[in-house]
């Protein structure tokens, strides 16, 4: 329901960037699923599939998902997850980066740019379709803070349905009263922060929106839609995620969700 911010999230980790493992990723206590499934030798994607599937499958069997990874393509899991109860869904996603390339356009090939494209159902080949996703229509997908777009990214995402607006808790309140209440799946990117505020990102993005600038827009968000699952893609390099200023970040936006994380007994770098 809508302003549901009770402590009712099901904490699932899944502490990968792509098929790479980050052995520091800070794991909460409480958390009732770690994603470790073995992989297979071959190529990044068929790795990456086999990841998602696992995903999927505990978001599919927890009432209130909140994901925690190291990436933004495990979108397309809580998403396919999401679907095994849900006929129909909105995203709203929050990040610096576009995520809108394909195969087709994009400079880098990097596949965390291209989360929002496959979920949309373009180059299903690539994820969507070995996991079974159904694409999410455009007009479903709102696309928040993006400022650091390839050109060809621009143009796709220009001529797309998707729905882009600033972040900021006002222009929130203003589009999800377009998205028919259905059930809404959010996804936070931490470098749509500021970088200045946080560093360490794998891909930071110069100045944007402040960290409680955010935390007013995850609250303006849990307040007028009903989000039944959100991830935070904690996308710092390996060697900073488990360190204390980027676990205050995460803490700081999990709260904004109305979930207060904590860490183990013993856990040494959450101290310091």
């Amino acid at each position: 329901m809508p302003g549901d911010t009770s402590d009712a999230w099901d904490l699932i980790v899944a502490p990968w960037h792509l098929d790479e493992h980050i052995p520091d990723f800070p794991v909460p206590a409480g958390t009732v699923a770690a994603i470790a499934p073995p992989l297979p030798d071959g190529a990044v994607t068929s790795r990456v599939t086999v990841l998602q599937r696992a995903v999927a499958g505990a978001v599919a069997g927890a009432p209130r998902p909140l994901v925690l990874s190291g990436d933004c393509p495990v979108g397309l899991a809580v998403a396919a997850g999401l679907q095994e109860r849900h006929r129909e869904i909105a995203v709203v996603w929050l990040d610096a980066h576009g995520d809108f390339n394909t195969p087709a356009i994009t400079i880098s090939g990097y596949l965390g740019g291209m989360a929002i494209a496959m979920l949309a159902g373009r180059a299903p080949e690539v994820l969507a379709g070995p996991l079974g996703l159904r694409p999410v229509p455009e007009h479903n997908i709102v696309l928040a803070g993006a400022r650091d777009l390839d050109p060809a990214e621009r143009d796709a995402l220009t001529a797309s349905q998707v729905r882009r607006i600033p972040a900021t808790a006002g222009a929130f309140r203003d589009a999800l009263s377009g998205l028919r209440e259905l059930p809404v799946y959010l996804h936070v990117d931490v470098d749509i922060l500021d970088s200045s505020q946080v560093p360490g990102l794998r891909f930071p993005a110069g100045p944007g929106p402040t960290l409680s600038g955010i935390e007013d827009c995850l609250t303006a968000i849990t307040a007028t839609a009903d989000v039944v699952a959100a991830s935070l893609a904690c996308a710092w390099l390996p060697g900073q995620v488990g360190r204390p200023p980027a676990r205050q970040a995460i803490a700081r936006l999990a709260g904004a969700l109305g979930t207060r994380l904590t860490w183990p007994p013993g856990d040494m770098q959450a101290a310091g």
